[in-house]
C-alpha cells in the first residue's frame, strides 16, 4: 500500500497542470515538478529568481520573503522570462512548509501561466482606448460645427448693426463672436490634451493630499454659490503609485461637475463631499452631491461622446472621458449612480494590484 501512494503522489506530483517548485530559505529550489522543469528548464542547484526571472538577487516586494516571515498564504500576479527570453505572467500561490516546532522550513510556489489572459487584458484595454479617442473626434467635430453656427451668427449681428448703425446691436454681435472663439479655443485645448499620447507619471503618492488640495481649490467658489463642500477622507489610505497630476485632473473634474450640479438646483443646504476610503486591497474616489441628477436617457450618454449637461457654453463634454482616459491608465474604474432631483455619486476605483509602476520598473520583470 505504501509503494501504491507512493506511485500516486509521483504522479499526481508530476501531471498536475501546474508548475510546482520547493524552495528553501536559501531561495534555492530543492524540488520541482515535471510542468515547472518543461516550463522553466533547468532548476537544480539554483535559485527561485534565477530560474524564475533570469535575476541575480531576490526580487523587490519578494512573497517567498514575506512568507517565510509570517507564514502566511500568499497569491500574486509575477512575470518572468523564459529560457529562451520570452516574458511569461503567471499566478503564484505561496504556501509555507512548517515543521512541528513552528519553523517554516520550505515554502510551496504553485503557478499559473496566465500570459495569454494578460495579453487579452491589455488589447482590450487598448481597443477601449481607441473606441473613446474614435468617439472623441465624431463628438469634436458636432461641437465644433455648433461653434460655428453662433460664430455665424454673431458676425450676422454685427453685419445687420454696422448696416444700420446701431452701435449697442454691433456690440451686442461682437460679444458673441468672442465667446465662440474663447469656446473653440477651449475646445481646441481640451482635446489635445485628451488625444496626444501620455505615459503617467507614476510615483508615490499620497490620495489624501490630493483629494485635499482639490477641495481647498474649489472651496471659496462653492461658498460664494451657497454650497456645502468638504473632504471625507479615509484614515487607513497609504501611499499609492499613481500620476499626481492625472488623479488631480479627475478629481477637478468631478467636483466642478458636482458643483454645476448644485449650482442649477433650487435645493436648500445643498453639498458636495469629496471622500476616500480604502477596501481589500482597493483604492477608493467618491465624489457625491445632492444636486439635480440625471434621468434615464442623460446617464446612457455620459460616456459615448461629446456629452455636457452643463449650461450651453460652459462645458466641452470632454471632462468624463478625460477622467475615464486617466482612471484606465492607471488600471482602474469609474462608476456612478444618479437620480433625477437626488443627486449623483461618482466612484474612482483603483485595485492597488494593478497600479501602474514607474517607467524604470516596468521593463523589470521581477517588479511587475
Amino acid at each position: 500500500m505504501k509503494d501504491i501512494r507512493g506511485f500516486i503522489h509521483r504522479k499526481l506530483w508530476d501531471q498536475v497542470p501546474l508548475a510546482i517548485s520547493i524552495i528553501d530559505r536559501d531561495f534555492r529550489i530543492v524540488e520541482a515538478n515535471r510542468s515547472f522543469s518543461d516550463t522553466y528548464g533547468r532548476w537544480r542547484n539554483r535559485r527561485c529568481y534565477q530560474v524564475y526571472k533570469g535575476l541575480h538577487e531576490h526580487c523587490a516586494r519578494c512573497a517567498a520573503v514575506e512568507t517565510f516571515a509570517d507564514g502566511r498564504i500568499r497569491v500574486k500576479e509575477e512575470a518572468g522570462r523564459l529560457p529562451d527570453g520570452k516574458r511569461i505572467d503567471y499566478l503564484v500561490h505561496m504556501v509555507p512548509i512548517v515543521r512541528s516546532n513552528g519553523e517554516i522550513a520550505y515554502v510551496i510556489e504553485m503557478s499559473t501561466d496566465i500570459t495569454a489572459t494578460k495579453v487579452l487584458e491589455r488589447e482590450k484595454l487598448e481597443a477601449e482606448r481607441l473606441a473613446v479617442v474614435g468617439q472623441t473626434v465624431a463628438g469634436l467635430a458636432h461641437g465644433i460645427k455648433n461653434v460655428l453656427m453662433g460664430l455665424d451668427g454673431g458676425v450676422y449681428v454685427v453685419r445687420s448693426g454696422m448696416q444700420k448703425g446701431d452701435s449697442e446691436r454691433i456690440l451686442q454681435g461682437w460679444q458673441m463672436v468672442e465667446e465662440n472663439i474663447a469656446r473653440i479655443s477651449s475646445f481646441a485645448k481640451e482635446f489635445l490634451e485628451f488625444a496626444r499620447g501620455h505615459t503617467p507619471r507614476v510615483q508615490p503618492i499620497d490620495p489624501n493630499r490630493v483629494a485635499a488640495k482639490v477641495v481647498e481649490l474649489f472651496v471659496e467658489k462653492a461658498r460664494l454659490a451657497g454650497i456645502s463642500l468638504r473632504a471625507k477622507l479615509g484614515p487607513g489610505v497609504s501611499c499609492a503609485m499613481m500620476d499626481e497630476e492625472g488623479i488631480h485632473t479627475c478629481l477637478v473634474n468631478l467636483v466642478s461637475n458636482a458643483l454645476d450640479a448644485c449650482e442649477i438646483s433650487d435645493k436648500p443646504g445643498r453639498k458636495v463631499v469629496l471622500g476616500t476610503h480604502e477596501r481589500a486591497g482597493k483604492l477608493v474616489f467618491e465624489v457625491s452631491d445632492d444636486g439635480t441628477g440625471m434621468d434615464y436617457e442623460v446617464k446612457k450618454r455620459v460616456f459615448t461622446n461629446f456629452f455636457s449637461t452643463k449650461a450651453s457654453g460652459k462645458g466641452t463634454g470632454l471632462g468624463l472621458l478625460t477622467t475615464r482616459k486617466i482612471v484606465q491608465e492607471h488600471g482602474g474604474t469609474v462608476s456612478f449612480r444618479s437620480t433625477r432631483g437626488h443627486g449623483s455619486i461618482f466612484r474612482l476605483v483603483f485595485a492597488r494590484s494593478r497600479l501602474p509602476r514607474p517607467a524604470e520598473e516596468a521593463d523589470q520583470p521581477g517588479n511587475d
